[in-house]
């Protein structure tokens, strides 16, 4: 592999679905640009088995769509959500409420770096 090469840690980007029927409007002035998330399965999730809840210092915000949520599901599901980083990419209280949220989900970078490898 060329040494230069560093593949995007980027994994998922996309709006919180269904931000109107939940706790968002608590906290809708804390949620800027960069705020970190937590993303949370719902297995039990009685409308989609693949369900991942959007969480803001315990307020639940909304939902990863489900055309979405497949698998990051799954590593949530069997515990590795810890390798993921999720943050508001871009708000705009003047959209739709379904698109005034949008979050990215990066892959964390774990590799040593500098006098550390």
């Amino acid at each position: 592999m060329n040494q230069d090469f560093t593949p995007s840690r980027h994994f998922l980007s996309c709006h919180i679905h269904g931000f109107t029927y939940y706790d968002g409007l608590d906290v809708i002035h804390d949620l800027t640009l960069g705020q970190s998330v937590q993303l949370v399965a719902e297995p039990n999730n009685t409308h989609d088995a693949y369900a991942v809840a959007i969480y803001f210092n315990g307020t639940k915000l909304g939902y990863i769509p489900a055309s979405h949520n497949r698998d990051l599901f799954t590593f949530l599901y069997f515990g590795y959500g810890d390798i993921f980083e999720a943050r508001i990419l871009s708000a705009n209280t003047e959209h739709h409420p379904e698109r005034q949220f949008r979050i990215v989900i990066k892959v964390k970078d774990n590799r040593k770096t500098g006098s550390d490898k």
